[in-house]
C-alpha cells in the first residue's frame, strides 16, 4: 500500500531541517528519509564536530605560542578526551532531531531511498508517494581511479577515532587535508600531504596561502605539490602509497591514508533514472529554481544541488528558496553573492567576493591593498606570526569585490566583508567610519581598506 505526501525530502541535514520545517508550517504532509543517523554532515560528521577538535587545538597552540610571554608549563592533547567531548555534542543530535520532525507532525523514515517511478519513492520495502521531492542527500568522496582508493579512510572515519595513528597521510590538499592536518600534527602525529594541484587550498589566495605554509612546516606537516597518488597496497604494519612527482615515482608509507581529495553529489544510490531525473556528469541538471529540468516533481538543496559553495549557510539559503518555490509556484532563486569560506586551520583562512584573478578577468577596475601584518596588535597579542589581508574595492563605486585574510580571527571578520558585499550599500566609507569594538579583529578592517 502506498502512502502518500505533499514533500518527501530525501536526507536530514541542514537543508532538509530547513525546508522541512517551513513547508509543514504551510500545512503540507511532509516526510524525511534518510538512512544514517538523522542530523546530516554539518552536525554529525563535518562543520561542528570538526570545529569541537579546532577548540581544543587552538587552545594548545596558543599556550605553546605563548610559553615565554608570561605562559609556563609545557601542555599537550588528549585525544581520547577531545573525542569524548566531541560525541558529547554529536551523540545527542539524532535522537533530538527525530524528536523535532515528530514534533512538527514530520514523519520520518530510515532506510535507502530509491526512486521506482517519478513520483513514487521505496524505502526499504515501504511505497510512498509524493507530489514533490527534495533531494537534500549530502555529498560523499569523491572517486579517485587509482588501486587500493578501498583502503582510504574518510574525513568521518578520522573524526571517529579513539587514538591518532603515530603517521597519517593526507591524499589531496584543499579543506580537509589543510584542517586535519593541523590537528594531528599539534597533537603529536607524523603528517604528509600529497597534493596533486601546484599548491594548497586552490579555492583561495595564493599570496596568503603561501603565508600560511609557514606554519604548516613549523608544525612539521611536509607537503607535497605536483604529487598525485597512482595506488596504495596495505601492508603488514600498515600501507603503502606510490606516488608521482616531477621527480619520478615517490614511495610513502603511513599508518592511515585519509582521502582529503574533494566530494560529489551522493546521488548515485538513488536510481534517478526510475525518476527521469536528468544529470550532467555528477551533478543533477537543474533551471535557476533549484528544480530538475527534466522532473518538475523533484527540487534539489544544498551539496546535492551542488549550485553554489558546498558550505552549510548555502545549504540553508537552498532549502529556503526551495520551500518558497514550492509554496509560490516558483518565483524565487538562490543568491550566493558574498559566500564566506573559512578553511579552519590555525590561524584560519577565509574569503569572501572576488579573487584578484576574477576580477581581473571580469575587466573590472578596481585597486588592491594587500599587505602581511604580523606586527599589528591583533597577531602580536596571541605571539601569531602568521597575519595578512587583500582587499579588492571598485573603482568609482567604493563596493567591496573581495576579501581575503589569513590570521587570528579571520573566521569571525570576513562576515562584516559579506555582509558589505551582499549589501552593496555599504562602501568602504560605511566600514571606514563604522566605530568596532576595540581592540578586536573587526577593529582592523579600516586599516585594510
Amino acid at each position: 500500500m502506498t502512502k502518500s505526501y505533499d514533500l518527501i525530502v530525501i536526507g536530514t541535514g541542514t537543508a532538509a531541517m530547513v525546508a522541512c520545517s517551513r513547508v509543514r508550517a504551510a500545512g503540507w504532509s511532509v516526510a524525511v528519509v534518510d538512512h544514517r543517523p538523522f542530523g546530516g554532515t554539518c552536525a554529525l560528521r563535518g562543520c561542528d564536530p570538526k570545529k569541537m577538535f579546532v577548540a581544543g587545538i587552538e587552545a594548545v597552540d596558543l599556550v605553546r605560542r605563548m610559553r615565554g610571554h608570561g605562559v609556563a608549563g609545557d601542555t599537550r592533547v588528549e585525544w581520547r578526551d577531545l573525542i569524548a567531548f566531541k560525541r558529547s555534542f554529536t551523540a545527542p543530535v539524532p535522537e533530538k532531531r527525530e524528536r523535532r520532525y515528530a514534533d512538527q507532525g514530520i514523519e520520518a523514515y530510515h532506510g535507502h531511498a530509491r526512486f521506482v517511478a517519478p513520483d513514487v519513492i521505496e524505502v526499504d520495502g515501504k511505497t510512498l508517494g509524493a507530489r514533490h521531492v527534495l533531494i537534500a542527500a549530502g555529498a560523499r568522496p569523491a572517486p579517485l581511479g587509482f588501486p587500493g582508493e578501498e583502503h582510504l579512510a574518510t574525513n568521518e572515519d578520522f573524526l571517529e577515532m579513539d587514538t591518532l595513528p603515530p603517521r597519517i597521510l593526507m591524499v589531496g590538499g584543499g579543506y580537509i587535508a589543510a584542517e586535519f592536518s593541523h590537528i594531528a600534527a599539534r597533537a603529536g602525529t607524523q603528517v604528509i600531504v600529497l597534493q596533486r594541484a601546484d599548491r594548497m587550498l586552490m579555492g583561495f589566495d595564493p599570496d596568503l596561502v603561501g603565508w600560511l605554509m609557514e606554519r604548516f612546516a613549523e608544525i612539521g606537516v611536509d607537503v607535497r605539490t605536483g604529487t598525485s597518488v597512482e595506488a596504495v597496497e596495505q601492508t603488514g604494519s600498515g600501507f603503502a602509497v606510490r606516488a608521482r612527482s616531477a621527480d619520478g615515482v615517490q614511495a610513502f608509507e603511513a599508518d592511515l591514508v585519509v582521502h582529503a581529495a574533494g566530494r560529489v553529489p551522493d546521488l548515485d544510490d538513488l536510481q534517478l533514472d526510475a525518476a527521469g531525473v536528468e544529470r550532467e556528469g555528477r551533478r543533477l541538471r537543474l533551471n535557476e529554481h533549484l528544480q530538475s529540468v527534466s522532473n518538475p516533481r523533484v527540487y534539489a538543496a544544498g551539496d546535492s544541488a551542488a549550485m553554489g559553495p558546498p558550505l552549510t549557510p548555502v545549504a540553508s539559503h537552498d532549502a529556503k528558496v526551495v520551500a518558497a518555490n514550492l509554496l509560490d509556484t516558483n518565483t524565487h532563486r538562490p543568491d550566493y553573492r558574498g559566500v564566506p569560506s573559512v578553511a579552519f586551520t590555525i590561524p584560519p583562512i577565509a574569503r569572501v567576493g572576488l579573487s584578484e584573478t576574477e576580477a581581473r578577468e571580469q575587466g573590472l577596475r578596481f585597486r588592491m591593498k594587500s599587505d602581511r601584518v604580523p606586527d599589528w596588535y591583533t597577531a602580536r597579542r596571541v605571539a601569531e606570526t602568521v597575519y595578512g589581508f587583500k582587499v579588492l574595492v571598485e573603482e568609482g563605486t567604493e563596493r567591496i569585490l573581495g576579501a581575503h585574510l589569513v590570521g587570528p580571527h579571520a573566521d569571525e571578520v570576513i562576515n562584516t566583508f559579506a555582509l558589505a558585499i551582499r549589501n552593496d550599500l555599504m562602501t568602504t566609507d560605511a566600514l571606514k567610519t563604522t566605530m568596532f569594538a576595540y581592540p578586536t579583529g573587526a577593529s582592523d578592517v579600516g586599516y585594510m581598506l
